[in-house]
């Protein structure tokens, strides 16, 4: 180990931009076992590793990366495995200039560790390898009901049968997967890789309805009476808007919707048209992950231009630093400092431009974040065929919750001990996103873990 003072970081190659811009596929390849080796012999084993202390799911980090640079794969997959249902998915999707790599010792002067793309790397050379997550089996006669297949939902879902706990887990779409299938894009996420992971735990024991809408296709009541104690993780859908004059426009759509539509034209099923954007001005306001896969995405439709307007700098934006550096290369145009203020409808109501102002930071607000300021008089215009609202989600609040005793707060999360996962009826546990509010996959699985054990505890005691 230590190698870092002789190996520089390396991130895996990308496919070049004038080839991945013309389809979906992931732009990352996957690091062979001599580069996940070599990258994995610079972690110099601190006493007091920042890198699992930062990690939501606290992920066996050092020990992993000590596997890999002695090859030991096997071990490498067991320890990965162990506290992360999909590690695989994490190694793509996780901020880990945020998370993990963001607090690596190394990364003071050296480069830190390019822990998710080992993390990756690891999944997969393991599943070629024919290693598998373990399951007992159904060895209980106890049963546990899922609501929603998000990343909340299928964690849970694995955690309950490593307890040899029986599922079933409801789904009102046509795929499992939530987010994980209709909001993350082929690009940075191949479903292929979860499609895997949801077999894994059909194969464990899991019943999966799909098409299945709670307080439509079936009652709360009846999913309750059939079940030992049931988890909801449903998410966080509602989109959020800027309550600017003219957002109502037929040609002005939320983020998560147009997402979603491109996604089924990628699986082949039946999409609204109206997201067709080729040779469209498409204007994406928003600067979190959301925005940059519209943006990545409306590129890749061909649209003849793609301008994301944010109202502070690059670097005050919310998203994953590696996804804004994916954009620029891709060709998306930027237009920062700039606060939206009104979306412009022509006679026909029909959005053609947004107004814009201009914005300076200031001083720091009680958070520590600079206040932003508006520039008096530097009003100006953005023209657009099609804007997206990219402002973040607030959970959608289902009407089962409420007459069943489930408590929300102000904004619509269900309210939740903290310690046990259970909310404010007893055997009825939640987490993820209509718990916290739109989060991160990452903290999503968290909750699903710990509400699993803690569901686990209840009922094996």
């Amino acid at each position: 180990m230590k190698e870092y003072l002789t190996t520089e970081r390396i991130d895996p190659a990308k496919r070049l931009v004038v080839e991945r811009t013309k389809d979906f596929g992931e732009i990352y390849e996957v690091f062979d076992r001599s580069d996940a080796a070599t990258q994995s012999d610079r972690c110099i084993q601190c006493g007091d590793p920042f890198c699992l202390n930062k990690c939501p799911l606290h992920n066996y980090i050092p020990q992993w990366l000590k596997s890999v640079a002695e090859k030991d794969l096997e071990f490498a997959f067991k320890l990965s495995n162990e506290p992360s249902p999909f590690p695989e998915v994490m190694g793509r999707v996780c901020p880990h200039d945020r998370l993990c790599e963001g607090d690596c010792t190394l990364n003071d002067g050296h480069g830190a560790i390019t822990i998710g793309s080992i993390e990756t790397h690891i999944t997969e050379e393991g599943f070629k390898a024919g290693y598998k997550p373990e399951f007992p089996g159904i060895t209980t006669n106890k049963s546990v009901a899922v609501i929603g297949s998000g990343p909340a939902g299928l964690s849970a879902a694995t955690y309950l049968l490593r307890s040899g706990i029986a599922v079933t887990m409801y789904e009102r779409s046509d795929r499992a997967g939530g987010l994980l299938t209709y909001g993350i894009p082929n690009f940075k996420l191949d479903k292929k890789i979860v499609e895997r992971r949801v077999k894994l735990l059909v194969e464990a024991g899991l019943k999966l309805v799909l098409n299945c809408e709670v307080g439509k296709s079936i009652t709360f009541e009846e999913i309750a009476d059939s079940h030992d104690a049931m988890f909801i993780g449903v998410g966080a859908t509602k989109a959020k808007r800027a309550s600017l004059a003219g957002e109502q426009a037929h040609n002005v759509y939320d983020a998560m919707e147009y997402l979603t539509a491109m996604q089924r034209k990628n699986f082949k099923l039946p999409y609204d048209k109206k997201f067709d954007f080729r040779d469209l001005n498409v204007v994406v306001i928003g600067g979190g992950d959301t925005a940059m896969d519209c943006l990545r995405t409306a590129k890749r439709e061909e649209a003849r231009s793609v301008n994301c307007l944010y109202r502070r700098d690059a670097l005050n934006m919310p998203g994953s630093k590696k996804e804004y550096k994916n954009a620029m290369e891709e060709g998306v145009d930027f237009t920062f400092n700039a606060s939206p203020k009104e979306i412009i409808l022509n006679e026909a109501s029909h959005a053609v431009a947004v107004k814009i102002i201009k914005t300076n930071l200031g001083a720091k607000d009680e958070s520590g974040r600079q206040r932003m300021e508006e520039v008096k008089g530097s009003e100006t215009r953005v023209n657009a065929d099609v804007v997206i609202m990219s402002l973040g989600f607030d959970p959608e609040v289902p009407s089962f919750l409420a007459e069943n005793g489930i408590e929300t707060n102000s904004w619509g999360g269900i309210v939740i001990n903290e310690e046990t996962y259970e909310t404010t009826t007893s055997g009825i546990y939640s987490g993820g996103d209509c718990f916290r509010g739109a989060d991160l996959v990452v903290t999503a699985a968290l909750d699903g873990r710990e509400a699993a054990r803690s569901i686990a505890k209840s009922l094996l005691k």
